[in-house]
């Protein structure tokens, strides 16, 4: 990715949103240039020192109608993160008049859609079942890992390991997520989900994103929680999810793995010459 500069003179312009409480600061570098370093996109994700996000996103110009570059709020990047895809797409779509969009990423090309009442769909891909593929560090079954609980594995572009438990309020996700995320399996770390199975098309969910913690949503981590339930026959293909945040719809369909949510745009600033300045 080509190195752009954002004037120190006015700063850099952005957007807050989420979806289902999963936060993101949005850069929109089409028309006006900015450079994410790793410490700058941890800087703007302290929620104490910065604005604080679960992930930033750039919308940089393609041979699509967008293309995006995701970090996580330690400074590292990500190859997908659903909810911002659809929160980008939602927007995209409002500034352009489309029901349809082409946006790529590192996982890939991605597709969305309008899909009614103020929901907005994207086509995840297929998910990754490999065990090199994910990736894990050798090749074990990824429907139940030699780990205690026996989690399944899946990539949607990132890593995830997904448990199936009785209650998954109950657990102790700081501790818990924390301590799979740095699995030996993972050479690359995981996101980890603790689910329970409430019928065959609906779910109660909670996440631990590798590189941010707790987040009250994500849409890959509902994808792959979605994907491995189903392999293991414990739902249908289609279902509903519950998160922290509210609900998600993730399908998986032959063309790959849609989800369906809300979005929101909650404000939209400017992080000042001095701030910028702090981040060297």
């Amino acid at each position: 990715m080509p190195a752009m500069q954002q004037d120190p003179n006015t700063g850099l312009p952005f957007m807050k949103m989420h979806g289902l409480g999963n936060d993101f600061v949005i850069v929109d570098a089409r028309a006006q240039s900015a450079e994410i370093s790793p410490a700058l996109a941890k800087g703007i994700g302290h929620r104490q020192f910065g604005v604080g996000f679960d992930q930033l996103a750039v919308i940089e110009n393609g041979e699509s109608d967008a293309h995006l570059v995701f970090y996580n709020a330690d400074g590292s990047t990500s190859a997908a993160c659903g909810n911002a895809t659809r929160c980008i797409a939602r927007f995209l779509m409002e500034e352009t008049g489309k029901l349809a969009l082409t946006l790529t990423t590192e996982r890939g090309t991605l597709y969305a859609q309008d899909a009614g009442d103020g929901l907005t769909s994207v086509n995840m891909g297929h998910p990754q079942t490999d065990w090199r593929d994910i990736p894990l560090a050798e090749n074990v079954d990824t429907l139940e890992l030699p780990i205690e609980g026996g989690p399944t594995a899946t990539g949607m572009g990132n890593p995830h390991c997904t448990f199936f438990v009785e209650d998954a309020d109950a657990i102790p996700l700081t501790e818990f997520g924390a301590r799979y995320e740095h699995h030996p399996l993972y050479p690359e770390r995981t996101n980890v989900q603790v689910a329970h199975v409430i019928r065959p098309d609906h779910i109660r969910m909670r996440v631990w994103e590798r590189g941010v913690g707790i987040t009250l949503a994500s849409g890959s981590s509902s994808c792959a929680t979605a994907v491995a339930a189903a392999r293991r026959g414990l739902t249908e293909r289609n279902v509903q999810i519950e998160l922290d945040g509210g609900t998600i719809w993730i399908n998986w369909k032959d063309d790959g793995v849609w989800m369906t949510g809300p979005t929101c745009h909650v404000f939209s600033g400017t992080l000042t010459p001095e701030f910028l300045r702090t981040l060297g």
